[in-house]
């Protein structure tokens, strides 16, 4: 009888949780739930639908699913699981969609075939339907790496249809010769027959625009996934050397600038700019232009961000005929290019998972903060960090098993189609594990600036020596990933983690436990990952010395950013000369913040304060739309869409100066 009053009493303890998980959601009690995701409106009904599934399968992975060590240890509040939600069902995280063969081949949403389109119009309209199809099969970002490459083909489908028009427009020529492949590139055609080739130019770059124009518009509006939450979509692009691809990179960069419908920023998708010495770094090199329009519009839309194909992490295998090997980014900051089974390219693979671990609890435990010690304990900090690294492993790896254990049709258009590279060859009920074995596991760090002030008494950014303790601190870890890598034959790399939802969690609990240490606890977030923390007061050039050695340790992605002192849109000049400055120091990905804020009367945009310096009008009266970065990509209103400690991170941001 007492055994069954027992279990009888667990039980109702355990009804209890879910009980509690569904008010708090009906009633928006809980904000930091509902605003875990800034892409999410967790507030509207389609977003507290969503979340009652998300809590009630994290609850469940939590009390039936996660090994025991990995259950303490997020107990502890020293390592995170990111997406558990997830977990139990063995959703992957992130791809690489390959656009090239899907365009090439066409392909099947399930409900019915396309065709390979035979215009760029079409062509980007399949790209936004790509996309809307395999967000359906992860959880996380789906990018494309090359993007300028995959459509530069429709492009000259275009030019090939507009100068046969010419042809007998003009009555230059027989519309029914073979001129043999049709392209912009083709100076023969354009000396023979002038005023076609000049028509058919205008005519697909206007075609082009629009079709960009689109494409922006499609992923800014097509809320197909749960909670009305738009894909979380990237696109990689200006490599590309043919008059085609720069094309389609001018036009997409143009699209960005004129902005959505009434001239607002676009959040999504996310866009990065490749850069590489010899294409586009340089005056005379043949996309250097472009470069240099994507820094006016990153100037005034905070995108593209940058990537740096010629950072020494990235040029491992870096092949100059094979646009597939050249560095991408899902945006955030995933990077997942290199394979130990071979495919060391980009397309067809994607990160399965991340576990991250609360740096600044150890500090806490085994430094000088909280007077136990006049020394920091460095033997019982990495004592214990490799425990912990242990387990966050452990997690990954008992998470990989379920990922591999599952079917092809679980995940349907993705293997179906070929977009997880290879998945077109299995049977709808065999097991994706020898496939999904080519992507990432990954362990991620936050709060290593607030973890120095804890062992040491100042953060990386403040001292030299403990500069190298830091630097030192994150070598270890990528060696660990390394060896794990070696023992278990699989690619476990090192995350500098893109604390979103995570930024207040570890902190709010630490406090609960330590209460307001001055300068590690006192404030509501960590600092996201190696980074130098937002409220100290540095210059741009220095945060970006300081950051750029620790790129190269993070194999699986990581991001920096400074603060723009001022408007971006009225100093070009000094725009320009820090993005060169950080791809000049080795930084693999990066971007920089300024404000974009926007009058809702008026249609104002740039820096405004309480008032509209256009039409005069108080926030007080009327809505001024905020935009901010979070996690290397843009959301709506800070205000609304951020949780309290990025909110508290973004007024804590200092303005760097040049």
């Amino acid at each position: 009888m007492a055994l069954l009053n027992q279990t009888y009493t667990a039980r109702d303890h355990m009804l209890d949780e879910v009980v509690h998980l569904g008010e708090e959601i009906i009633e928006s009690r809980n904000l930091e739930v509902l605003r875990e995701n800034a892409n999410l409106n967790g507030e509207s009904f389609s977003g507290k639908m969503s979340k009652f599934g998300s809590e009630y399968a994290k609850w469940y992975a939590h009390h039936f699913m996660m090994p025991q060590h990995v259950e303490q240890a997020i107990e502890d509040n020293i390592v995170y699981v990111h997406d558990l939600d997830h977990y139990a069902i063995g959703a992957t995280n992130c791809i690489f969609i390959p656009f090239e063969k899907l365009l090439r081949q066409g392909f099947n949403t399930g409900n019915g075939s396309v065709r390979p389109p035979s215009s760029i119009m079409t062509a980007m309209a399949l790209v936004a339907i790509i996309f809307q199809s395999q967000q359906n099969s992860q959880y996380g970002g789906v990018s494309a790496n090359k993007l300028d490459f995959d459509l530069a083909p429709y492009v000259a489908k275009s030019f090939s249809k507009y100068f046969r028009k010419g042809l007998e427009y003009f009555d230059e020529g027989d519309t029914e010769a073979d001129y043999g492949d049709i392209t912009m590139s083709r100076t023969d055609l354009r000396d023979r027959f002038p005023k076609t080739f000049k028509y058919a130019y205008k005519e697909t770059e206007s075609e082009t625009l629009q079709a960009a124009e689109s494409l922006v518009h499609n992923l800014n509006t097509m809320s197909s996934r749960a909670g009305g939450q738009i894909p979380f979509t990237s696109i990689n692009y200006g490599t590309c050397t043919s008059p085609e691809g720069q094309m389609v990179i001018s036009s997409l960069l143009t699209a960005t600038m004129r902005g959505l419908g009434s001239g607002e920023t676009p959040i999504f998708p996310i866009q990065i700019f490749k850069c590489k010495q010899g294409i586009n770094q340089n005056p005379g090199e043949p996309n250097y232009t472009l470069f240099l329009k994507a820094a006016e519009c990153s100037a005034k839309r905070m995108y593209p961000n940058f990537a740096n194909l010629d950072a020494p992490l990235n040029l491992v295998y870096y092949d100059p005929t094979n646009p597939d090997t050249e560095f991408a980014t899902m945006g955030c900051r995933t990077r997942v290019l290199a394979d130990r089974f071979g495919r060391n390219h980009l397309s067809g693979k994607g990160n399965l998972s991340f576990n991250t671990l609360n740096l600044v609890k150890l500090g806490l435990e085994h430094g000088i903060a909280l007077g136990r010690r006049k020394e920091a304990d460095e033997r019982g900090f990495y004592r214990e960090l490799t425990h912990y690294m242990d387990i966050a492993l452990e997690g990954l790896l008992h998470r990989f098993k379920i990922q591999a254990s599952q079917k092809a049709k679980a995940s349907d258009f993705m293997m179906r189609e070929g977009v997880w590279e290879g998945g077109e060859h299995l049977a709808p009920d065999e097991t994706v594990g020898d496939l999904l074995k080519h992507g990432s596991l990954s362990i991620g760090f936050i709060g290593l600036a607030e973890c120095m002030k804890a062992m040491y008494g100042k953060h990386h950014g403040e001292d030299e020596a403990v500069y190298e303790k830091a630097y030192e601190l994150i070598s270890y870890m990528r060696d660990y990933c390394d060896r794990q890598s070696d023992i278990h034959d699989l690619n476990i790399t090192l995350f500098a983690t893109p604390a979103e939802g995570l930024s207040g969690k570890f902190t709010k609990r630490d406090r609960a436990t330590y209460g307001l240490v001055p300068g590690i606890v006192d404030r509501e977030y960590y600092t996201n990952s190696f980074h130098i923390p937002v409220y100290y007061d540095i210059s741009a050039a220095r945060k970006i010395e300081l950051e750029s050695k620790f790129h190269g340790l993070c194999n699986a992605g990581a991001i920096s950013y400074i603060e723009l002192n001022g408007n971006a849109r009225s100093n070009p000049a000094a725009f320009l000369k820090i993005v060169q400055y950080a791809l000049q120091q080795n930084v693999s990905y990066f971007s920089i913040n300024h404000p974009i804020d926007r009058c809702s009367a008026c249609g104002f945009e740039g820096i405004i304060g309480a008032t509209c310096p256009s039409c005069g009008k108080s926030e007080k009266d009327i809505y001024i739309r905020r935009l901010r970065r979070v996690t290397g990509y843009l959301t709506g209103d800070y205000q609304t869409r951020f949780n309290a400690a990025k909110q508290a991170e973004v007024r804590d941001r200092v303005k760097h100066g040049v």
